[in-house]
């Protein structure tokens, strides 16, 4: 069962201010069985990320074993017809991973619903932030580093950055801080923001979520 809730933020501004403004998210949420669908979407974005290109070489694609080793007869020997068998070694491989593309099916429905059942339940540790793709003109770490302080960020936990657009300076000063992950809005996925402990928002963000995620 679906029900409708309402999680409203004032932004703070680069000083760590709260500014006046306010912005309004109306999130569905799934109270039964929310957990069950943050877990299909999850499986369904790691399965996602598998390039599937392993293989190995069955008795027929390896090189060699034309000839038999040895007469069928009086040897003493195990017959062997071979020497690329599977049971020799340098032979093929029994029933060994080919490659394979594998798809987990998710309806736009579901999905929707799972990630705003997860923003619902991460709401008390979703900062908005105004005006955090523009402030930074020049890639600067310490710059970045400042404001998450003065906003009450922590950097010692995993922090992810939602922003309405990645613009390169932002990108810059972010890229090299362990426990930051930079996504745009139209990338957002219920992994990145189950990892995440604090999730900066900036308004264009915000407005972006409403319209992809919440419509």
């Amino acid at each position: 069962m679906t029900v409708q809730k309402f999680v409203t933020y004032n932004s703070l501004d680069v000083n760590g201010q709260v500014l006046n403004d306010e912005h309004k998210l109306e999130l569905k949420v799934l109270e039964n069985s929310g957990n069950y669908l943050l877990h299909k979407d999850i499986l369904r974005h790691q399965i996602s990320q598998k390039q599937g290109t392993v293989s190995t070489k069955t008795r027929s694609e390896v090189r060699g074993g034309g000839r038999k080793p040895w007469r069928q007869k009086g040897t003493g020997r195990a017959r062997a017809g071979s020497n690329r068998s599977p049971l020799w070694k340098g032979g093929g491989v029994i029933f060994g991973p080919k490659p394979k593309q594998v798809i987990l099916k998710l309806n736009k429905k579901e999905r929707k619903l799972a990630l705003q059942t997860l923003l619902y339940n991460k709401r008390n540790n979703i900062s908005v932030i105004d005006n955090l793709e523009n402030v930074i003109e020049l890639p600067n770490t310490k710059t970045f580093s400042t404001i998450c302080k003065n906003c009450g960020i922590e950097l010692e936990q995993k922090v992810l950055i939602i922003v309405s657009k990645k613009t390169t300076p932002l990108k810059l000063s972010t890229r090299n801080m362990k426990n930051v992950e930079l996504i745009s809005a139209s990338n957002l996925n219920t992994l990145s923001l189950l990892k995440a402990k604090q999730i900066l928002l900036t308004p264009l963000a915000v407005n972006d979520i409403k319209e992809i995620y919440c419509g």
